[in-house]
């Protein structure tokens, strides 16, 4: 059974309202068929010197937005944890909001497997490409 966008956020909104607060805003724009979409909204405090958006900030997304991804496949899992990331910046992303596209690649009992890429509004390409993987706890 998959999950909906407000049956996923309504679970994050209670659960993990830290997600919320001060300059992250995450919104969830879209989930389903192991998949997941993902905007963080802009904030002056995401950029480093030259202009561009902090690692840290699209590493945070890429983790929320897979997450958000096993939400909508497995419903309301709240100790599943980050077992691995491995990020890849491609590109400088733009001052503007960040979308993260999700996709799991394996979805199994103990364990979910896939990628994200993450985007700056405005651009086609990817500005970071990011492979996860998620322990899934025992049910």
């Amino acid at each position: 059974m998959e999950y909906s966008v407000r049956e996923v956020t309504g679970f994050l909104q209670t659960h993990f309202p830290q997600a919320y607060e001060g300059k992250k805003e995450f919104h969830v724009e879209a989930v389903g068929a192991r998949k997941a979409r993902v905007r963080q909204s802009f904030s002056g405090s995401q950029l480093r010197p030259g202009g561009t958006i902090s690692g840290p900030t699209m590493m945070g997304l890429a983790d929320f937005t897979f997450y958000v991804a096993i939400l909508g496949a497995l419903g309301p899992v709240m100790l599943a944890v980050t077992t691995n990331l491995s990020i890849n910046f491609l590109r400088k992303p733009l001052p503007a909001d960040l979308i993260a596209e999700a996709e799991i690649l394996k979805l199994g009992k103990r364990l979910a497997v896939g990628h994200v890429h993450v985007f700056s509004d405005g651009q086609a390409e990817p500005v970071a490409h990011a492979s996860l993987t998620f322990s899934i706890p025992p049910q």
